[in-house]
């Protein structure tokens, strides 16, 4: 199974480690709607995965980590494990300029 240094490597590769970035901050969370709705897509996708620790949003909401979430769940390591394999495998053809939606 494909590795989380190997999915960062992958997120570097792809142009989607700033995101990986701001959301294990938090930061992510506090900025306006789109991006905050842009983070959340890239999670539902498995571009990205939730941060190892709990983080909240601008108004005080907890946002869970990646180990509170169940397995293959939006943000889990397992959803993004089986999104970047599939890019490795070329099922999913993604260059510098995409943005999964």
């Amino acid at each position: 199974m494909i590795t989380i240094e190997q999915i960062t490597e992958l997120q570097k590769t792809y142009g989607y480690a700033e995101m990986q970035k701001l959301i294990d901050s938090g930061e992510c969370w506090k900025f306006e709607g789109t991006f905050g709705r842009s983070a959340m897509n890239m999670l539902e996708n498995g571009v990205c995965l939730l941060s190892e620790k709990i983080t909240t949003d601008y108004y005080g909401n907890f946002i869970p980590s990646r180990s509170d979430v169940k397995e293959g769940s939006v943000g889990s390591l397992e959803l993004a494990q089986t999104f970047w394999q599939k890019v490795l495998d070329g099922e999913i053809e993604l260059d510098t300029e995409d943005e999964v939606e």
